[in-house]
């Protein structure tokens, strides 16, 4: 049996900050796939080499679960992985990937106000409310404050695909710690992504035409890509997804989502090594965000 710890140890921390790392490095990932596949193909790639990955333990993992789960265990894949693997690429396309690495961090004030208003956790203050609106704050002022050609109203359409994308993962998360605390990381992440990701592997080699863009490419663009999603989907996606549903049952929804800290660091290190642009008020924005954040966990 799976024990939940009354409150996290060091080897939490340093989790947070692999985990950060990982996922940090997930944008501009994205970036080079979208320089040769679209939104969609970067999408269903990474959700079906997840699951490709996954297939040798499908056969031992999935008769772990019983048929009363396997609504649930979708819905997982869907919010945990596959709307995010969509939503992300779409935003990238008009976004830079370190300011898509920054909106990323309102996870955790995602996971407060689900686990707040739909799972019932009545735990909140209102400092934790004020923290909400600190960083939805942040965010406005993150979005209005990035550089480049793209209209502002583009602007705010698109870092809507990213809070939709963090409201995905903190209904994912909040599901595993409600629901599955007794149930191994590894058969949730494999029976979760399998379902998801094996009609998206079907689509990507036959509608999706992923193939015919990577032997059409000159000087092994479409290699490099197809290596860029590759990378994505194995460590961003399926070890990563691992590690962070066992720490969410080790540790909670809300702990677990604060490796959010971390990313937007991460993710503004390799866009600016990449020769992104950053605004002066990007900065207090982020600040902001982290505050909200901060204030969100008291």
């Amino acid at each position: 049996m799976i024990q939940k710890r009354s409150s996290p140890q060091l080897i939490d921390y340093l989790t947070l900050v692999a985990l950060s790392l990982i996922w940090g490095t997930s944008y501009i990932l994205i970036k080079r796939g979208l320089e040769v596949f679209t939104p969609a193909q970067v999408a269903t790639l990474r959700l079906g080499i997840s699951a490709l990955a996954l297939l040798p333990f499908a056969v031992v993992h999935l008769r772990k679960i019983s048929w009363s789960q396997v609504p649930l265990l979708i819905v997982i894949g869907i919010t945990g992985t596959g709307l995010p693997s969509f939503l992300f690429p779409f935003a990238q396309t008009e976004l830079s990937s370190s300011l898509t690495g920054m909106l990323s961090s309102l996870t955790p004030l995602c996971t407060f106000i689900v686990a707040y208003f739909i799972f019932g956790s009545r735990e909140g203050s209102n400092r934790q409310l004020a923290g909400v609106l600190v960083g939805l704050c942040g965010a406005i002022l993150l979005a209005w404050a990035a550089p480049g050609v793209t209209g502002q109203t583009t602007r705010f359409l698109y870092t809507g695909f990213i809070l939709m994308a963090c409201f995905c993962y903190a209904i994912s998360s909040n599901l595993v710690g409600a629901y599955f605390k007794e149930t191994s990381a590894l058969t949730i992440t494999v029976t979760s992504f399998v379902l998801v990701g094996t009609p998206a592997l079907i689509w990507a080699l036959s509608a999706g035409a992923v193939l015919d863009v990577v032997l059409s490419t000159a000087d092994g663009a479409g290699w490099w890509a197809l290596g860029y999603v590759a990378f994505l989907a194995v460590f961003s996606t399926v070890l990563s997804s691992v590690v962070f549903f066992r720490m969410v049952q080790r540790t909670g929804a809300v702990f677990a989502s604060t490796v959010s800290y971390i990313i937007p660091l991460v993710a503004l290190s390799w866009g600016l090594l990449d020769g992104e642009a950053l605004s002066y008020w990007q900065l207090p924005a982020v600040a902001l965000v982290l505050v909200g954040v901060w204030l969100s966990k008291r």
